[in-house]
């Protein structure tokens, strides 16, 4: 693993990933404390249930999402936030569009592996 990005990062350079069907991200920044991902949805798409030990404060750009964690569930949108504890299980369903910034503390090598 590369232990930091470049200092400035212009994300209309950067191809986007396919990660799921309908969701796709790209790399923002990091080093091995941090990491800011930019990630898009199309409607009906679905960040399946899943957790990690990394700390995770999202931030919702645009669209409408249910977002889940721990059981609890919450309809946001433009503007809202939500923030993930370690190993919390979490997920999102995507009801219109939309785009999330998700940070994470350390950084997620497992996305920097090109497999």
């Amino acid at each position: 693993m590369k232990n930091k990005s470049e200092n400035f990062i212009k994300a209309n350079f950067l191809e986007w990933e396919n990660v799921a069907p309908g969701v796709e991200r790209k790399i923002l920044g990091y080093d091995d404390k941090i990491m800011m991902v930019k990630v898009r949805f199309k409607k009906d798409s679905v960040g399946e249930p899943h957790k990690h030990f990394h700390s995770q404060t999202t931030y919702v750009v645009s669209g409408k999402f249910q977002v889940e964690i721990d059981g609890i569930k919450q309809i946001l949108s433009s503007g809202d936030g939500f923030y993930v504890p370690p190993n919390a299980l979490h997920g999102a369903i995507c009801l219109e569009d939309g785009m999330l910034i998700d940070v994470f503390s350390p950084v997620r090598e497992d996305f920097l592996k090109k497999g």
